[in-house]
């Protein structure tokens, strides 16, 4: 495993966090020092009231479940079925430990890595913190991910023994078999098998130092394969979202909009703090009014939704407030930048103000909003306490107020900092090892030290809040027969934020048209994922590259831009495909959109003129909606 070149600052007993220990090779100057907070009074007060407090030895799941009472509710989960369950901390601790032993007996020990592909069920919270009781670093999977992503990730991460359902073990087939997505020597733990349920709810759990990997998320680049972000058992510790943001309470009923397996803190976090999870599963994709009825009929007091989410919300649902009233009392949002008309629309509705907060998949939430304090809207709010956040330019410099500036976080400065990448030291001492971390992200800061997003500084895609990296799409896309290149950026999209188009170059002896590009868009859905295939198709007789060879994604999202292009990329286009629309969330945050479409060039040589017909026709079984946070 690769970890960032940086010491851990944090000792038993906790670090004041107004003046954290200086990261080794911290540069002088401003950046460098401890920057008094701005903004409201009522934040200033957050912040100098914050300590970190990391014991010396600290395991995740020993933290979240063994600190409730048994009897205590822990988990709500119904279905469209009119399915209620509800789980206590009794069955959570005994299913953990069950779920542990087993795992023990198969040879499981501290540092192996477990992967985990389950659906949001009843028993799935209990399966993962079965899986930290052991020390094994969990590594989550999405059954929404088509095999070739799932195949890779067990791969790349070592994985020793796979958790799964028995309705996936089909899917899953056996370990080393060619079809399969195993490599030999895998074990399978099928959590459906009864034996699990016999086994005595004994497991003394793991003694683990709070540096000790406990979690892998794999996020997408744009320069080659995904890669696994390695967090430590502390990582939980440094989500005080829960606290400032949510105002998380004991007995607070929480729903957070998205599948765990993108984001274990939304699951672990309200659960630490004593808070009731509810969950909602929908026949398929995203079911508004469902939702919005078991929210009310169970007392949801605060949620964590998307701007994606309430889109289709709003669409669906306009008059979401009067026909289902709510308990709300905090909502808060990330993934990407919410607008005012959406704070508004929510505040019309529900009486409550939204929250945004905003981050990365390798260190959220930097940046957010808190209850008591102003809330500009379409601002993304003020460093979390705790979180040292500046706006830097190359050179490390910190930019004036009112200039763009990348959002970077001093390495370190919190618990929640990323260990590495799993297994690629360059790329971890590149990004990790350094005083900074740098998060691709632009934006300003205007002088109370709101921040204001401007836009990425790489090519990562973020459709319905998931981060998508164009080299994955990109390499399904080359593996259809008709296709010699491809390249991918994002698009605009209304429901979204954006949406995937593939620029085509066709191998020789294909023709372009319509057929053809609903033909590629289906292969990359079918063989990447439901969520990151392009739904807009344009074939290009070349694609623009650098000297080196490297396709320039730039002056493809400045082709995608120009509305009436004075040279045509395309020497001809494919007309639109509405009969494979999708909409669906594997989160809960929902996405809705016309299919693959093409474009015209401005000659008109082959038709149908590009369109988005949001909405129409869709299927709700395809498409998630963690990652502007």
């Amino acid at each position: 495993m690769s970890t960032s070149a940086s010491a851990s600052p944090f000792t038993a007993g906790g670090a004041d966090e107004s003046e954290p220990a200086e990261p080794a090779g911290h540069p002088t100057g401003r950046p460098g020092g401890v920057v008094s907070p701005v903004g409201p009074a009522p934040y200033r007060a957050l912040c100098a009231g914050h300590r970190w407090d990391v014991p010396e030895r600290y395991n995740m799941a020993a933290d979240v479940a063994d600190r409730h009472p048994g009897d205590r509710l822990a988990l709500i989960f119904e279905d469209h079925t009119g399915r209620h369950d509800e789980v206590d901390w009794q069955q959570i601790q005994d299913r953990s430990r069950r779920i542990a032993a087993r795992l023990h007996a198969l040879g499981v020990r501290k540092g192996d890595r477990v992967a985990v592909l389950l659906p949001q069920r009843p028993d799935t919270p209990a399966t993962y913190l079965g899986v930290l009781r052991t020390g094994a670093v969990l590594v989550t999977m999405s059954l929404l991910w088509a095999d070739e992503p799932i195949r890779y990730r067990l791969a790349d991460s070592g994985t020793s023994v796979l958790v799964t359902e028995g309705s996936a073990l089909g899917r899953v087939g056996a370990p080393g078999a060619p079809d399969g997505l195993l490599g030999a020597g895998v074990e399978v733990v099928d959590v459906d098998d009864p034996s699990i349920a016999a086994l005595p709810p004994e497991f003394e759990t793991a003694d683990t130092a709070p540096d000790d990997p406990a979690l892998i998320f794999y996020t997408s680049g744009t320069t080659g394969p995904a890669k696994g972000i390695v967090h430590a058992h502390r990582t939980l510790l440094g989500h005080n979202e829960f606290r400032y943001c949510h105002d998380l309470r004991p007995g607070d009923v929480f729903h957070g909009a998205g599948d765990w397996a993108w984001s274990m803190a939304k699951l672990l976090g309200p659960l630490r703090a004593g808070a009731v999870h509810y969950v909602y599963r929908p026949a398929k994709g995203f079911d508004p009014a469902g939702l919005l009825a078991g929210m009310a009929r169970n007392g949801v007091t605060t949620a964590l939704v998307n701007p994606t989410f309430l889109r289709k919300m709003r669409q669906d649902v306009p008059d979401a407030g009067s026909r289902f009233p709510q308990s709300l009392r905090v909502v808060c949002s990330s993934n990407e930048p919410l607008t005012g008309d959406l704070i508004d629309w929510f505040r019309e509705q529900f009486g409550v103000t939204l929250l945004d907060y905003y981050g990365s998949t390798e260190s959220y939430p930097l940046l957010g909003n808190f209850p008591g304090v102003p809330v500009k809207p379409g601002s993304m709010g003020l460093p979390l306490p705790g979180w040292h956040v500046a706006l830097l330019d190359e050179d490390d410099r910190e930019v004036p107020v009112g200039e763009p500036g990348e959002i970077c976080l001093r390495a370190g400065s919190n618990p929640q900092f990323p260990l590495g990448y799993w297994g690629r030291p360059e790329a971890s001492e590149e990004t990790f090892g350094g005083a900074w971390y740098r998060t691709k992200d632009q934006a300003v800061r205007d002088e109370d030290g709101y921040h204001w997003f401007l836009g990425r500084t790489d090519d990562v895609i973020k459709t319905s809040g998931y981060r998508v990296g164009p080299y994955e799409v990109e390499a399904a896309l080359r593996e259809h027969p008709a296709v010699a290149d491809a390249g991918v950026v994002g698009v605009p999209d209304p429901v979204r934020g954006q949406a995937v188009k593939a620029y085509i170059e066709l191998c020789a002896g294909h023709t372009p048209g319509g057929g053809l590009a609903d033909e590629i868009a289906a292969f990359a859905r079918d063989t990447h994922s439901r969520f990151a295939y392009p739904r807009h198709v344009e074939f290009v007789a070349e694609l623009p590259r650098s000297a080196t060879g490297k396709i320039q994604r730039a002056a493809l999202r400045a082709r995608a831009a120009a509305p009436a292009p004075e040279t045509p990329l395309t020497p001809a286009s494919a007309g639109p495909r509405p009969d494979q629309e999708d909409s669906a969330h594997d989160d809960g945050a929902p996405g809705t959109g016309g299919g693959a479409t093409g474009t015209a060039d401005r000659t008109g040589t082959a038709g149908g003129a590009a369109r988005d017909d949001s909405g129409q026709g869709r299927r709700a079984d395809d498409e998630p909606g963690p990652r502007h946070a």
